[in-house]
């Protein structure tokens, strides 16, 4: 075989430096020198040397192994010198190394630990305490980091070895199973191989579907920051039902000019869940809303002006384009901006307020005054960790004033949830109008939503941003001012109402309720039962009395603003409802007194025979009571009817009244005295008919709302036959036209507004 010039010199080098140690004995020595003819040179070049017969190639890698393993071991570095042996050659002599001491060792082994990769600065000072050249210090940690990486492989080997042969166990465990097996239908054995058709659809499509979720979750990676393999990404979606309405299954009733329900176009039934060609495009755009909705919640001047009074928010729409150019779109043509933000500490652990803003019942629940009806289409994420950070809704949603002189708001939106990386949480959600246009949608949301932090005591600071366009054409004069102002839909009431339901829950989970007062509820079981029946009454009363799209007002009576309107809805086979037809009827006013004043007004007791006609002048006398939270006015109260007429001796009135700075309720219902002793000892409150009736006092959006005038919305739910079949008759319809007007009549002499 031939030898190269670079194996020349190397073999060379290693025999003067063995010669030079005294390592080389003169038996290798002999064995070396027959490696090569005796002519090497010729005209000064290196020609290509046979090896002798009795060497090999691995004797010859042997003797260079064996001479750099014997370098190395010394503990010394691998810069060994190089000397000739001849004393007349002029070249000078390098100095020579020796082994290193077992103290020098043990300190570099000490420090090795601590750091693997010293810098020049740390070798130049441990060569100086420990007597050594850096260059040595230098070439022992990179012969040490080697030796350790070569253990470290051998590590891994071995277990790799060990889980083979583990698997190649399992494989043959598995091979003679499946020759043992047999059909289950003939008892036979199987054929391997064989496939049904059915099975091979199937396996087709399992690998579509696995394409698919790699191809979703590599989006999500991309834009949510972490990986997604984990997302139930097509998961079933939480039960898609719109909020009850009113009365419950209602279907359209004849009479009054044809079918005065149902007629309405219900849009947000028409919308359908998204394509699979949307889902990445929505992810894009719900990750982009998050950033927007966080630096909105963050940011100050010039984005947000301070308001001439100091108490708002106004958002600067030149400079908002300006940071955010992107966005959803230009603003559409007739559509006007409503932007605000507000900030509130609210009693609710942080987690748990995610989870109702994420779960669609819970939320429209929670914000029963404010979400006439709400669905989730599709769940494109849940989360991961076993929580909603990273969640992702595609849903629709109808917002309302409790007036039917506003027409409520449908969106369609992904809502977003997000967990930042300071431990605050994010809820954004986004309009999908542009995936999808739908001509009737008169409001798309731009980011909009709250951030979330959390407090000490199980308290969360929430800031809330609300930012919609929107065409307000079709709202009615007298509600203009409330509207445009903001106080309608605007993040002020998102937050008074959230901080007056955290109390309201508060309220139901306490457990240390004083004993002393009279008429107060002390059992757990029954404030719980007779809560959950207040819900209900104020989620049916909330809902039936928008002017949401599944409902058609028809106007009866009265001039401009003081129309009454009623519509008419049908009750079957509802055990939280009584059976029949149903009248709903509602009028709006406006007066000139101060919110806080009408509300205590109507919901004291004392002053109810100045406008209930129905409790025929009778005394009112309160039975037990639930406080809801810091106002006195958030209750819920039993109340009876003490009238002269002995048949109505059993009448108990059922009402819960609550207020804060942008509205204040007062809602009621008749309720059987037997099933309310039910309840009261906890029972299940479902079975429970319930008809409510009451007031929706909202400021009027001209001044503050301690001096400023109000905005009443007086509603009744009168049960007019028992019968669902029965016809409607005039008769009954002029009789709730006179009930509303009369009470409307009462209420304004009562508080000294009476008008021409």
């Amino acid at each position: 075989m031939g030898i190269t010039l670079l194996d020349f010199t190397h073999l060379m080098n290693l025999f003067f430096l063995r010669f030079k140690t005294h390592k080389l004995s003169w038996k290798n020595l002999k064995d070396l020198s027959k490696m090569f003819q005796p002519s090497i040179f010729d005209d000064g070049k290196l020609l290509p040397l046979d090896m002798p017969q009795n060497t090999s190639d691995s004797d010859f890698a042997r003797i260079r192994d064996d001479d750099f393993d014997s370098a190395t071991k010394s503990g010394s570095d691998n810069n060994h010198e190089l000397a000739s042996g001849d004393d007349q050659d002029p070249r000078p002599k390098k100095k020579r190394y020796h082994r290193h001491t077992q103290h020098q060792i043990q300190e570099m082994e000490a420090f090795f630990k601590e750091c693997p990769h010293p810098d020049d600065k740390q070798r130049k000072e441990l060569s100086r305490e420990l007597g050594l050249e850096p260059l040595q210090v230098k070439f022992w940690f990179q012969n040490k980091r080697t030796q350790m990486k070569n253990q470290h492989e051998r590590h891994e080997n071995t277990q790799l070895r060990t889980e083979n042969e583990k698997l190649r166990a399992d494989n043959m465990r598995y091979r003679e199973a499946l020759s043992n097996a047999s059909c289950p239908n003939c008892g036979g054995p199987t054929a391997i191989g064989e496939m049904s058709f059915d099975e091979h659809h199937l396996r087709l499509e399992n690998a579509r579907l696995r394409e698919e979720i790699d191809r979703i979750s590599a989006i999500a990676a991309k834009y949510v920051g972490k990986p997604v393999v984990n997302y139930p990404l097509l998961s079933p979606p939480v039960p898609s039902r719109p909020l009850e309405l009113g009365m419950g299954n209602f279907g359209p009733q004849s009479g009054l000019g044809g079918d005065i329900y149902g007629s309405a176009g219900d849009l947000i039934r028409s919308i359908s869940a998204p394509t699979e060609a949307d889902k990445p495009m929505i992810i894009e755009l719900a990750v982009a809303a998050m950033e927007e909705l966080t630096r909105m919640a963050q940011l100050g001047e010039p984005l947000w002006m301070t308001s001439l009074d100091g108490s708002t928010n106004v958002l600067n729409e030149d400079e908002y384009l300006r940071t955010f150019p992107r966005g959803i779109g230009p603003k559409p043509s007739g559509f006007k901006c409503e932007a605000s933000r507000e900030s509130a500490v609210v009693i609710m652990n942080h987690i748990n307020l995610v989870e109702i803003l994420m779960d669609v019942n819970q939320w429209s629940t929670l914000f029963s005054g404010i979400v006439s009806r709400a669905m989730t289409l599709e769940v494109l994420s849940t989360g991961v960790a076993g929580n909603y950070n990273g969640a992702l809704q595609v849903m629709t949603s109808e917002f309302q004033v409790p007036s039917p002189l506003v027409p409520t708001r449908e969106s369609y939106y992904v809502r977003y949830c997000k967990q930042h990386v300071d431990g605050t949480w994010a809820v954004v959600d986004v309009s999908l109008d542009d995936l999808r246009p739908t001509p009737g949608l008169r409001c798309r949301r731009r980011p909009s939503g709250c951030l979330i932090q959390e407090m000490p005591n199980g308290y969360s600071k929430v800031t809330w941003v609300e930012h919609v366009e929107v065409d307000d054409r079709g709202v009615h004069s007298l509600y203009k001012q409330l509207v445009s102002s903001g106080q309608a839909f605007g993040a002020k009431r998102w937050v008074t109402t959230l901080d007056r339901q955290c109390e309201r829950l508060a309220s139901a989970m306490a457990t240390n309720i004083p004993t002393g007062d009279v008429g107060v509820i002390t059992n757990q079981e029954g404030r719980k039962s007779m809560l959950k029946l207040a819900e209900r009454m104020v989620i049916s009363f909330c809902a039936g009395v928008s002017a949401s799209t599944t409902h058609t007002w028809t106007t009866l009576s009265g001039t401009g603003a003081d129309d009454v309107r009623v519509m008419t809805r049908k009750s079957i086979d509802d055990p939280g409802r009584p059976p029949g037809i149903v009248l709903s009827a509602a009028t709006s006013f406006w007066l000139p007194v101060p919110p806080k004043r009408i509300f205590d007004f109507l919901r004291d007791e004392n002053s109810r025979s100045e406008w209930d006609i129905l409790s025929n002048g009778g005394v009112v006398q309160e039975m037990a009571h639930i406080a809801n939270g810091r106002d006195t006015g958030n209750c819920v109260s039993l109340l009876r009817v003490n009238s002269a007429n002995s048949s109505q001796s059993n009448m108990l009135i059922l009402q819960e009244s609550c207020t804060d700075p942008t509205a204040s309720f007062v809602i009621y219902a008749p309720v059987d005295i037997v099933a309310m002793n039910v309840v009261l000892n906890g029972g299940d409150p479902d079975y429970v008919a319930l008809l409510p009736s009451g007031f929706a006092i909202l400021p009027d959006g001209t001044a503050e709302t301690a001096t400023g005038g109000s905005l009443l919305t007086v509603a009744f739910q009168i049960l007019v036959d028992s019968v669902p079949t029965a016809k409607l008759s005039l008769g009954s319809v002029a009789t709730v036209n006179n009930l509303i007007a009369c009470t409307a009549e009462r209420i304004k002499a009562s508080l000294s507004c009476e008008t021409a």
